[in-house]
């Protein structure tokens, strides 16, 4: 991860003083995205997003408040102030960038059609075509599949949380569903009832989609804090927070996706 370093060192200098007047971060989350946001049996949020937050507003000597919001909308509620930023696997897209701003790079990871075994070939429109595939509404996946796929006569079905989808993925509801890698491997296909389930063909393409990779979602008015978090961020990848965090939930380079 040595290649992000110096593009990021001048970003360390000036993260103190911006964040002298920060006392609070209220990052909205949906957690519904194991690992990187969810609940424990108590109802608190955890996860590697999280556990992400928590370092940054560490860095800011800030204070991290979660804020609970459904992600279809999620943007809406930022501009509306409910909360000061989106900490909750939010990819960059041209789209998004149209109505907020984002951080510097959080992470990046591949997105995949998951199905039962034998069930496709590979995630070709021809292959789906008169299937019904699963998203998260809202959702980099969301936009993927009505991209390629919704015209072409795959029936597309949104749902609020990305557990939702597992579920009717697991009852049969759904063919398929197309989710990211890190989360369906973690919260299902190495579970008990995913085991008859597993990736069809290799990762979902789409550099406008999926290239930038996961940010924090800011809005536009709020630069000071968008150099400030841009800032703890810098650090946390400089002095071995966030590889030391990563290892606790992933095998490979989260930060590339490699």
């Amino acid at each position: 991860m040595k290649t992000f370093m110096l593009p990021l060192l001048a970003l360390l200098i000036s993260a103190p003083t911006l964040a002298n007047n920060i006392k609070e971060i209220r990052f909205g989350v949906d957690p519904t995205f194991a690992p990187f946001e969810s609940k424990d049996i108590d109802g608190k949020v955890i996860g590697f997003d999280v556990d992400l937050g928590n370092a940054i507003c560490q860095k800011l000597q800030a204070k991290c408040v979660w804020v609970e919001n459904n992600f279809d909308g999620i943007i809406p509620a930022l501009k509306a102030r409910k909360f000061d930023a989106i900490l909750s696997g939010m990819y960059v897209t041209d789209k998004r960038k149209e109505q907020i701003d984002f951080s510097s790079k959080l992470y990046n990871g591949p997105v995949f059609l998951v199905a039962r075994k034998g069930a496709f070939t590979a995630p070709d429109v021809k292959v789906l075509k008169g299937k019904t595939i699963g998203v998260e509404q809202g959702s980099a996946q969301e936009t993927y599949a009505n991209k390629y796929w919704r015209n072409a006569g795959v029936n597309v079905v949104a749902y609020q949380g990305a557990d939702r989808v597992i579920q009717d993925l697991e009852s049969g509801r759904i063919d398929g569903a197309v989710l990211s890698g890190v989360m369906a491997e973690y919260s299902f296909l190495k579970k008990p009832q995913g085991k008859d389930y597993a990736f069809v063909g290799g990762a979902l393409q789409d550099n406008d989609l999926f290239g930038a990779g996961a940010a924090i979602g800011l809005r536009k008015d709020d630069a000071a804090l968008r150099e400030a978090i841009n800032g703890a961020i810098a650090e946390i990848l400089a002095d071995g927070t966030y590889k030391k965090l990563a290892s606790q939930y992933f095998s490979f380079d989260i930060y590339s996706g490699a």
